[in-house]
């Protein structure tokens, strides 16, 4: 986890809150809540056109960070190139798995998920429910990798898919070159 000194964000930096993922500190604000002077970081989420007020104190223990180092986005994107696995396990239990590793905020966590729900073109459509997950868990890695590569989510969405696509078909026994 990030020390003390790693816990201090400047008006204008990306930040990775778990439960949301990429957003901006827009604003250090100083409010008197219940008596008590707080410190508060107000990040702004754009995708989700959501404000979040989140005091400096709790930093730590919400688990909001910087963004991910250069070798943890690479590990991530090593992670997409690995086999799948997926557990022969109810969906239910598996999908409040995939839901736990996305909303820990950590990449290489998401970036599994992500490689386990993909499918491609030439598989079995997935369910409802397994294209949600998916779909969250590549939008929350495309907003990290697209912020840090400082590029757009679209762009960073591609980049993860063509990885997915150019070593997903090893794993599926299609006939298809990679």
């Amino acid at each position: 986890m990030a020390s003390k000194a790693d816990d201090t964000f400047d008006v204008g930096d990306y930040v990775v809150y778990p439960k949301h993922g990429v957003g901006r500190v827009i604003e250090l604000q100083s409010e008197e809540i219940a008596g008590m002077q707080l410190e508060l970081y107000v990040l702004r989420f754009e995708k989700e056109r959501m404000t979040l007020r989140v005091p400096v104190n709790k930093v730590e223990s919400i688990g909001m960070r910087k963004l991910s180092s250069d070798k943890t986005l690479k590990e991530a994107m090593e992670t997409l190139k690995a086999k799948p696995k997926v557990k022969r396990t109810m969906w239910s239990r598996r999908a409040q798995e995939y839901e736990a590793k996305i909303n820990s905020g950590d990449l290489v966590s998401i970036a599994e998920v992500t490689r386990d729900l993909f499918r491609p073109e030439d598989q079995p459509e997935q369910s409802y429910s397994e294209r949600q997950i998916f779909e969250a868990a590549s939008s929350r890695l495309a907003r990290e990798l697209a912020a840090m590569e400082k590029t757009d989510e679209p762009a960073a969405l591609e980049k993860i898919l063509e990885v997915l696509r150019e070593h997903a078909p090893q794993y599926y026994g299609t006939d298809e070159e990679a």
